[in-house]
Formats: structure tokens, C-alpha cells, sequence
């Protein structure tokens, strides 16, 4: 675990004997130290205060002073006193822990309401990345008499990311007389779509229905559907969603309940109630969900639902609602690459080259999925783009003198990888290319491969693709792929997505290793490969998990059609779910097209990244020209 400030120590160590380096904070520990560390860490995420502090004051002389003050913080914030919190962000200003702890502390104002303290505070936000306190910062906005309502409305798009600081402002957003009947049950339905039945109550509670009413619409919808919709709102608002929980199981029954109520039910209503079949309907790709969506065209959608309505559309090759739905999306959502992209090809397909030309060029320069596709319609192969001058030892020795990374490398060192990460991506703010490329040329040397990817990724204009597309252990690669006829660029690419060359990754799930393989897949392929002396100890092995994790990989291919589209979809998701995931289409669709359709968030975005990879790692090795297209082939009905 300390290799990685092994190698830091020797490059310093060179950069001493060049005198370019600066002093550096000594963070050198012991094994006991860090036990130790790692326990205050552990007693601050299971609440025990009284643990902390006794932990705590055992780690007076710990070099990471800040942590261990933070921690100590963190587990009485409720009862910590102004002037120690900002004591505190004062002696640490401009670092992550600092504008952490501001982040936790703001959290404790808005649920406090204490609306003059937050406003002075949360401008001083430096990473804004807490949707909660997105919106508190419309609560305090709206007691002031500010209408927030249009505002509230799109942070309110995403149901799984809201919480209590939501619920917060949406009941107060009724009490101002912002949101009305309407507001309320669509954001119930909202959270319908993240199947939160506390919220769904809460939320219905607060446009007056009564919570045992909605308990029989989640805990059995079918009962509610067979005595109809009611009268009044919030009954006909309590049977649709009902008939979108009866949906997650049988749209089917659930589109005849429909039916037979229609007549009971308002123009805007019945719109609604389509909709809240047609979701879950496409989330299990069947082929009636079209039809739905045609049903509930007119009603108000989340983000989530107007993005299925037209993955719905392309499985069906229907591209005059691709066009029309992508073009009835918020401009935000319709910019969004993925829809740049299937928006040309909607045009494309109705005959409009010159603007469908227009939209590929628009994203056809960016390095991701839809970038390369959209290089393709326009006629081009994908290549790797003229490197940048490689950088210098005076363009590294500022980041290696960056006490900041060398906490981030301490960190990784104990395995605290999120801690390691938010440190580093700390230091990495208002960096221009150049100063990038040598904050990923020192992570590279330090041996954090998946910093240096990432760092890398980040350059806009210079760019050096060897970063972004390293290729370590490339002769266990070449062996092993080669041994079992794999591409080895699309090992590489899958490689790249899972660890991001991590060695002893290890996911929340419990995969581990570069190829993140689950402890029990690793048994099952290593018992038919016959590796008899296998053993779990092994699996963060280089050589035991490469072959492990290219066996697996030649295992989905030969039970998926030979299909990398396919197979990559089968590694992230076990095989039968692209088994059945193909098995529901109507029809032949190109590889994007089926990518585009997979009803599993992470797989989707998994199988896009993986194959992206893949082009870009062959036009690396093969030094010709790609098609990510060809890559991707097509996927037929079984």
C-alpha cells in the first residue's frame, strides 16, 4: 500500500539533488498512526462522537492535522459554536477540507433555517456540488419573498437526488403560494420514478391526500385500480399513481385500468397517467411504450422520462419523434451531446443533409462516444489527434512540490481513494493544459495511473493521448488476449473503464482488481479454466486477475454472439440481461442504437465509455484509422 510514496519519495529525491525542489510537509507516519487514522475516519461515519474525541486526542502529533480536526468537527456539528467553525475554514482557507467542512455546516443552517448565516456563508461554497444545499439556497431566496418557482422546478428534475433540503423547499414553495395543486402531485409522481414511497407520501400529503390512501396505491395498486378513479384530484392523482406502480410489474394491465377510466379523468390527467405507464414500460423495453408516449404527448416530463421517450423512439426507428421529442426537450437537456447527435441523425434520416451536417460538426472535435459516431456521419475514421510537446521537468517540479498532492499521494497510500481523489481533483482548479499535462505526467510517475487519466482528460485544446490512453502490463495484455483471440484494444478500453489501473480496486459492490472481476465470477472462471490452485487471496494479482478477467471477457463473447457490443453490456451486467435486453427488439438495430436503449444506467453508460475506448486505444496500437460503428456492428432479434 505505500508504493505510491516510495515513488514520490525517489522522484523528490531527484528533484532535491536538481535544487528545484521546496520544502515539503513531512508526512511521514507509522503503521500504528495510520490504524489509527483509519479508526477516527470509521467512528466519524458510524456517529460515535465520544470515540472521535478519545481518537482524536491520540493523534495530537499526526502530520494530516487537518483531517483529524475536521473529524473531530464533523461528529459534533450540531452543537459546534460559530466561531470554532470558522476558526477552523480560517486556518485551512482555500484547501478541500475547509470548504468541506463549510459544506457540512451549511447543511446545519438550512435545516436550522438560520437563513442570514447561510446566505453569508454559502456564496463562499467553492465546489457547489450539493444539490441539497441548491436548494436551501432557494428556501432562504423564497422566505425573502424572491419567486423561485421556475428555478425550484428544474433543480427539482432528478428524483434520486432529492432529500429533505428539497422536500423543504418544495413544502415551502406551497406555503408562498409558488407551487400550486398541479406542482405538487407532478413532483409525487417524480418521485414515483425513484420509487421513494416516503417521499411519494410526504409529497402527497402536501397536496392533500391522505397517506393510508397512498399506501394502497404503492402496496397494492391493483385493488386501487378496480374501484376506479374516484372524484376530486387528489383521487384521480392517487389512481394514476397507482397505475404506475401496477405498471413496474404489468403495463399491460396496467394500460386496460387506463383505459376503462379514461372517461373519469381530465384531458391533462389522462396525458399524466400515460405517462406514468409509459416510463416503466420503457425501462423493460417493451414495445407498446411508443404508444404510450404518443398517449401522454402534452404532459409535463422529467428529464429522465423525455430522454426515454426518445430512446423509445429510436429502438422503433421512428425518427420523426426523435426529432420532434429531442426538440421538445429544455434547451439544457437537447445541448447534451447524446442528443446533438441522435437529432442529426433525425434530420439525416428526413432528408435535411446540410443541417443534419451542421449538428455532427457541432460535437464531431470532442472525445467521447457521440464525438466519434458524429466524426463518422460527416464522413471521417477516428485518430488519434496531434500530440502535444511532451512537458518539461520545470512544468512537473510545481506539482511535485504541491503539498496538496502530496496529501492526495498519502491518502491513496492508506487506500483512502475518495479522500485521495477530492485532493488532488483540489489542486487541479483553474489549471490551464499545460499545467495539466504535468499534474498527470507526475501522477504517472508517482503510479496513480487513474489521476493521470483523469487529470489528462481534462485538457481541452493540448493533448496528449498516451496519458489518456496508457497501456501498463502490455505484454501480460498482449499474452493473454492474444491467447483467447480477443482485441486487445477493447480488453484495454474495458480496463480503462473498470480500475482506471488501479491495482487493488476495489468497487462498493466488492469487484476487485484491474478488471474488477466479483469474487464469485473470479471462482466460476477459474474452476473452468481449471486454475486448481486458485485462491481469493489471488484476485488482486496482476497476472491472476488479467487472465481471470480476459477468460470472463471471452466467455461473454462466445455465450453473447461473438458481439463486443454485447459482451461489453454481459461483463458490466451478467450475461442474461443482454440476452433479454435483445430478445424484446422488433426489429435489427445498430450497436449505438441498442447502447442507447439499455434500461440499466450504469451499463448503459459502460458500454458507451468501454466501446469508445476500444476505437481509441486501436487507432493508438494499429496506427490506422477507426470506426467505431463497425466496433459496434448491429444487434438483431434472436
Amino acid at each position: 500500500m505505500r508504493k505510491y510514496l516510495k515513488n514520490i519519495s525517489l522522484f523528490l529525491s531527484a528533484l532535491l539533488m536538481a535544487g528545484v525542489a521546496h520544502a515539503l510537509p513531512d508526512l511521514s507516519t507509522t503503521s500504528a498512526q495510520d490504524d489509527v487514522f483509519l479508526e477516527l475516519r470509521d467512528a466519524v461515519r458510524k456517529q460515535d462522537a465520544a470515540r472521535v474525541e478519545r481518537l482524536a486526542a491520540s493523534l495530537s502529533d499526526y502530520p494530516v492535522s487537518s483531517y483529524v480536526e475536521y473529524y473531530r468537527l464533523k461528529s459534533r456539528i450540531e452543537t459546534a459554536g460559530e466561531p470554532e467553525i470558522l476558526g477552523f475554514i480560517s486556518q485551512y482557507e482555500n484547501t478541500a477540507i475547509a470548504d468541506r467542512l463549510r459544506n457540512d455546516w451549511l447543511l446545519v443552517l438550512g435545516k436550522r433555517g438560520q437563513w442570514a448565516t447561510f446566505d453569508r456563508e454559502y456564496p463562499l461554497f467553492q465546489l457547489k456540488d450539493d444539490s441539497q444545499l441548491r436548494c436551501y439556497a432557494l428556501v432562504s431566496r423564497a422566505v425573502q419573498g424572491e419567486d423561485v418557482a421556475s428555478e425550484a422546478r428544474i433543480l427539482l428534475d432528478m428524483p434520486r437526488k432529492n432529500g429533505d433540503a428539497c422536500y423543504t423547499l418544495i413544502s415551502t414553495l406551497k406555503q408562498k403560494g409558488q407551487f400550486n395543486a398541479d406542482d405538487l402531485w407532478f413532483q409525487a409522481r417524480t418521485a414515483a420514478e425513484g420509487s421513494s414511497a416516503g417521499t411519494i407520501k410526504r409529497l402527497a400529503g402536501l397536496a392533500g391526500a391522505l397517506p393510508a390512501d397512498v399506501s394502497r396505491a404503492l402496496d397494492m395498486p391493483a385493488a386501487v385500480l378496480s374501484r376506479g378513479p374516484g372524484t376530486g384530484q387528489a383521487a384521480h392523482e392517487v389512481f394514476i399513481l397507482a397505475l404506475g406502480q401496477l405498471a413496474k410489474k404489468d403495463h399491460q394491465q396496467a394500460a386496460e385500468s387506463l383505459k376503462g377510466a379514461e372517461s373519469q379523468l381530465t384531458p391533462s390527467e389522462r396525458k399524466a397517467a400515460w405517462a406514468q405507464i409509459a416510463l416503466p414500460a420503457s425501462l423493460s423495453l417493451a414495445a407498446d411504450a411508443l404508444s404510450y408516449w404518443k398517449n401522454a404527448q402534452g404532459a409535463p416530463l422529467t428529464r429522465h422520462a423525455q430522454e426515454w421517450r426518445v430512446r423509445m423512439a429510436l429502438r422503433s426507428h421512428d425518427w420523426k419523434a426523435v426529432s420532434q421529442w429531442i426538440d421538445d426537450m429544455p434547451e439544457k437537456v437537447r445541448d447534451d451531446a447524446a442528443w446533438v447527435y441522435w437529432k442529426g441523425r433525425a434530420l439525416q434520416s428526413a432528408g435535411d443533409s446540410q443541417e443534419a451536417r451542421r449538428y455532427f460538426t457541432s460535437i464531431a472535435d470532442q472525445h467521447h462516444f457521440y464525438g466519434q459516431l458524429a466524426l463518422e456521419e460527416l464522413g471521417k475514421k477516428i485518430t488519434v489527434p496531434e500530440m502535444a510537446k511532451r512537458v518539461t521537468e520545470a512544468e512537473i517540479a510545481p506539482m511535485a512540490n504541491n503539498p496538496g498532492f502530496q496529501l492526495a499521494l498519502k491518502f491513496f497510500s492508506l487506500n483512502m481513494r475518495f479522500e485521495g481523489a477530492r485532493e488532488w481533483n483540489w489542486q487541479l482548479r483553474g489549471m490551464n493544459d499545460r499545467q495539466l499535462l504535468a499534474a498527470a505526467e507526475f501522477a504517472k510517475r508517482s503510479g496513480v495511473l487513474d489521476r493521470m487519466v483523469n487529470t489528462s482528460d481534462r485538457t481541452r485544446d493540448e493533448i496528449i493521448f498516451t496519458q489518456r490512453f496508457p497501456m501498463p502490463f502490455k505484454e501480460n495484455m498482449k499474452t493473454a488476449t492474444q491467447d483467447l483471440g480477443l482485441d486487445m484494444s477493447w480488453a484495454y478500453g474495458l480496463i480503462r473503464q473498470e480500475s482506471r489501473f488501479i491495482m487493488d480496486a476495489r468497487s462498493t459492490a466488492g469487484a476487485s482488481g484491474l478488471m474488477q472481476l466479483m469474487p464469485a465470477t473470479a471462482r466460476l472462471v477459474a474452476k473452468k479454466i481449471g486454475l486448481a490452485d486458485y485462491s481469493a487471496s489471488q484476485i488482486n494479482t496482476l497476472e491472476t486477475n488479467i487472465l481471470l478477467g480476459t477468460n470472463y471477457l471471452r466467455m461473454m463473447m462466445d455465450q453473447l454472439g461473438n458481439s463486443e457490443t454485447l459482451a461489453t453490456a454481459g461483463y458490466n451486467a451478467g450475461p442474461g440481461r443482454p440476452r433479454a435486453w435483445r430478445s424484446r427488439l422488433t426489429r435489427t438495430v445498430e450497436g449505438a442504437i441498442f447502447a442507447e436503449t439499455i434500461p440499466f444506467n450504469e451499463t448503459r453508460d459502460y458500454v458507451k465509455k468501454v466501446m469508445s475506448n476500444a476505437a481509441y486505444y486501436a487507432a493508438l496500437t494499429e496506427g490506422r484509422p477507426q470506426s467505431l460503428k463497425k466496433r459496434m456492428g448491429k444487434v438483431s432479434p434472436p
